[in-house]
């Protein structure tokens, strides 16, 4: 049976069409749609249940030797308040899944995990600690919202202190008053937008879901859209969350990657600093040699939508699939990732992809399709 997270009554009050999503039902969008959902965050801002999602606390004198041995990335000069993107990985390079890395002092942190993956990411950590390391599994007691878009911090600074609020991208603050609840403020996000997620307790959720709806003038009307200045917030829903992720080119699990693709083919090499001592698939990663994939983008040029696990040619050469696709609302065109040979992934190069059965034109692009600071 699907559990309910701490906002589900918010939900049904506010219209949401609820699916089972990562083992919660969830809103997939509300009446408002997911295209001015979508917009919502690329003008002013949208308000997001992220409830699903994994938190683990690992405490203890070793706590970073093991962070440094489960994931990919290099933590070790990590600041307190700093957060730092991670595959993590198993021995065979594959990817278990990809987190955050949240450094409260120097023997804590926190490890924000995706919903589908949880329970195993809990038990593949716990299978791999060693030393003096206490793990701790929050997820339940914790509610996460997701408060994304332009016009985040204007509303968030109607709750909040600003000089209380995290500064820099990728940082956070602890026990800061939102609305009169004490919460973890990280500027991160899933969209491509500047903005925050935000952990309380879970009895705190749905007071701070409504405070930040009201601060952001919402009406609970589906004609109040931010785009067209009557709102500058509305709630989002799970419809929208994908299409901005991927208007943004953010790879999600399950589709960029999985345990049998190595973050290298995946385009997250960034992330993966082999020259760091040891750690959980190093040696598989290494033992692959250069990728003979990686994600690239796709724009479809012909008439339809690709979405995942087409089938992507080159002549009539199969060359790769696609992991994600849509039509993505504010640039206003098809597009789609795909794993593809590296032989044919230069931007530039004509394919076509085959979308039940009829093949379509495409080209491929670069990536991410869409950045903040050039719309």
């Amino acid at each position: 049976m699907d559990k309910k997270t701490p906002l589900y009554e918010c939900h049904v009050k506010a219209g949401g069409k609820l699916v089972s999503f990562a083992g919660y039902l969830l809103p997939v969008q509300y009446e408002t749609g997911v295209i001015k959902e979508h917009m919502a965050v690329r003008t002013a801002a949208g308000l997001f249940d992220v409830s699903h999602m994994g938190e683990v606390m690992l405490k203890g004198r070793d706590a970073l030797e093991n962070i440094q041995r489960l994931v990919t990335n290099d933590c070790s000069r990590m600041y307190d308040g700093q957060v730092k993107y991670s595959p993590m990985c198993n021995e065979k390079g594959g990817v278990v899944d990809d987190l955050l890395v949240y450094r409260k002092k120097e023997d804590e942190y926190l490890i924000v995990v995706n919903a589908s993956n949880r329970s195993k990411d809990v038990a593949w950590i716990q299978q791999h600690l060693e030393g003096e390391v206490e793990l701790q599994d929050i997820s339940d007691d914790i509610a996460q919202l997701a408060l994304q878009g332009p016009g985040a911090k204007e509303i968030l600074c109607k709750l909040s202190e600003e000089a209380k609020l995290p500064i820099k991208y990728y940082s956070f603050s602890e026990n800061v008053p939102v609305a009169g609840i004490s919460c973890l403020v990280s500027r991160t996000g899933y969209t491509g937008e500047d903005g925050y997620e935000i952990y309380c307790s879970s009895g705190e959720g749905p007071k701070l879901w409504k405070a930040i709806l009201e601060a952001g003038n919402y009406t609970g009307s589906p004609a109040g859209d931010p785009a067209e200045g009557e709102n500058l917030v509305i709630p989002c829903g799970l419809g929208a969350r994908d299409t901005l992720r991927l208007e943004a080119a953010m790879p999600l699990y399950g589709h960029e990657m999985d345990e049998e693709i190595s973050p290298l083919e995946t385009g997250l090499g960034f992330a993966v600093k082999l020259e760091k001592p040891d750690f959980i698939g190093k040696d598989g990663i290494l033992s692959r040699g250069t990728p003979e994939v990686s994600r690239a983008g796709l724009h479809v040029t012909g008439r339809g939508i690709a979405r995942e696990a087409c089938p992507v040619y080159f002549g009539d050469e199969l060359v790769g699939r696609t992991t994600s696709g849509t039509h993505c609302p504010f640039l206003g065109r098809p597009l789609a990732m795909a794993l593809l040979s590296t032989t044919h992934s230069e931007a530039g190069t004509k394919v076509e992809v085959e979308v039940r059965g009829r093949r379509i034109e495409a080209e491929i692009v670069p990536l991410p399709f869409y950045k903040r600071n050039t719309k």
